[in-house]
């Protein structure tokens, strides 16, 4: 199942909607970083509200696009981190140190907004 992948004035907009496998994650990453490639996006925000569990290869899945993004001129946002999804990445060792959060999409779009400059 491909994620969709919206596009917003400059930003795109991810809401991962269902419990997300290894196979999915991966196409994930190389759709994204395809849009990003494609529209010249300046920010992205993932929403995971819908996500209630997260195992360490999506997490390290995750943090990879978070990266990768970056390097193609591309902020990232994650919005709607469930606490157990919270609790996992802490388990597995996965800080998402320099990776801005937002509790909704609204705020992320806000804070991509401030972040940007834009």
């Amino acid at each position: 199942m491909r994620i969709p992948i919206l596009k917003l004035s400059n930003y795109l907009l991810v809401s991962i909607q269902t419990e997300i496998d290894d196979q999915s994650a991966i196409k994930f990453q190389e759709d994204l970083l395809d849009k990003i490639h494609k529209t010249g996006a300046s920010g992205v925000v993932v929403d995971l509200t819908s996500v209630d569990v997260i195992d360490s290869f999506i997490a390290k899945v995750l943090g990879d696009v978070v990266t990768m993004s970056d390097l193609m001129g591309a902020k990232v946002v994650l919005t709607g981190i469930q606490p157990a999804v919270a609790m996992t990445l802490i388990d597995l060792g996965i800080h998402l140190n320099n990776v801005t959060t937002a509790l909704n999409l609204e705020q992320g779009l806000s804070k991509l907004h401030q972040e940007l400059g834009e």
